[in-house]
């Protein structure tokens, strides 16, 4: 867009340029059932992964290694869970177009705004 304002040296080259629209590309939307199904993931590894330590801990007598194991398992868990992977995108939503929403909306537009702004206000006792 604005490549052609900035000089040469500072100016990306072809491989960040697709690089960057490659990351574009990705969605970050996840649907419903893939959060749920990220969540319920999350937290059956993060009780293994905290038992397994625990236990690896307790029988080294180190409670280094216990931590060392428990952080390695956080990582890991956060690159299996966070990253919107196809697995948690396979019940995508349909959105109505926005001409057909209007069409199911309780009240025209106008309608929604002159009710909003005349509102009763409540009277205070004294």
């Amino acid at each position: 867009m604005i490549e052609f304002l900035l000089p040469a040296a500072v100016r990306p080259t072809e491989t960040e340029q697709i690089g960057s629209a490659y990351l574009l590309s990705i969605s970050l939307r996840m649907d419903w059932q893939g959060q749920k199904l990220s969540e319920q993931l999350m937290q059956i590894m993060l009780v293994a992964v905290a038992v397994a330590a625990y236990v690896t801990g307790f029988m080294i007598e180190s409670f280094r290694i216990m931590m060392l194991i428990y952080a390695g398992g956080v990582v890991l868990i956060t690159l299996i869970t966070v990253p919107n992977w196809p697995l948690f995108n396979r019940h995508p939503l349909k959105w109505l177009e926005p001409s057909v929403a209007e069409e199911y909306s309780k009240e025209p537009p106008q309608q929604q705004a002159t009710a909003a702004s005349s509102g009763k206000k409540k009277s205070t006792k004294k």
